[in-house]
């Protein structure tokens, strides 16, 4: 398919920011040892950005309550947050398609049986269920990575179902099956390389949906436990000296707006260049 850069802006602009945001993530502490992230230094408490007054350079978006550096925190933050959301999004993503497969092409009760599991999900808010299971499962990245793909599988067993059940009808398919090739042969070769252009759609933009989440959930003091740097941490520890140090929890929040901001653009340009709209 021919890239045209008037229909695709959205994908290039949101590529580029999520971009930047990964070359930071990868290359910043090249630059920036994390022990400017956890090392404790009371005389540099609250330095505040490097252009107000009591900056430095040295701390160019200033300090926290322990004197670490807030620029080296949202570097590494950046690793565990984006680690967080594209691993979760891969964990429900493989988990949604095998089920929404298996639901759509066999179909009878086992199908009737994932699509009420999938109803009696949808039916919880995500952000309720998650903090139910990591109160039963506890603390730890390990755990907030598996909880969070555990609530969002269900997205992607309900599009890879509606699409399986539309293709075992085609033509392709019934002729496979004249030809006596297996079912998992024709799930393999004709069923699953179509559903590929909506899994990825929908895996791009949950991404910022799981970064969100791992956000909300240490915000509230659920997700990444300190001294692991992580954006949602950082708001969490920010919020209580908002008005003593508001960069804090400024930059933090700026970053996760900016990573969402992008991500949902790159997901909305993915969505028109792989399914383009026929006037």
């Amino acid at each position: 398919m021919k890239f045209q850069w008037p229909k695709n802006r959205f994908i290039v602009v949101g590529g580029v920011i999520v971009f930047v945001v990964f070359l930071i993530a990868i290359f910043g502490p090249l630059l920036l040892p994390r022990e400017r992230a956890e090392r404790m230094v009371l005389s540099n408490v609250f330095k505040p950005p490097f252009w107000m007054n009591g900056g430095e350079l040295k701390y160019p978006l200033g300090t926290d309550q322990m004197g670490r550096d807030i620029s080296t925190q949202l570097i590494y933050g950046a690793r565990i947050s984006i680690s967080i959301g594209i691993s979760s999004v891969l964990i429900a993503g493989l988990f949604g398609v095998i089920l929404g497969l298996i639901s759509g092409f066999f179909g009878r009760w086992i199908g009737t049986l994932i699509m009420r599991i999938v109803d009696l999900q949808l039916s919880f808010p995500p952000i309720l269920l998650a903090i139910v299971v990591i109160a039963i499962m506890g603390k730890g990245i390990f755990n907030l990575i598996l909880v969070l793909g555990i609530v969002s599988w269900v997205q992607y067993a309900r599009v890879v179902r509606s699409v399986a059940l539309s293709l075992k009808e085609k033509e392709f398919v019934e002729a496979a099956r004249a030809a006596g090739t297996g079912q998992v042969a024709i799930i393999l070769k004709h069923i699953l390389p179509n559903l590929i252009s909506p899994v990825i759609v929908i895996a791009a933009v949950n991404v910022s949906n799981m970064i969100l989440a791992e956000a909300a959930l240490s915000f509230l003091g659920l997700g990444v436990q300190p001294p692991t740097p992580s954006w949602g941490a950082m708001l969490f520890q920010g919020k209580e000296y908002f008005f003593t140090a508001w960069w804090m929890a400024v930059f933090p929040g700026v970053v996760i707006a900016a990573m969402v901001f992008g991500i949902n653009l790159f997901g909305d340009g993915l969505r028109d260049y792989l399914n383009p709209r026929k006037a």
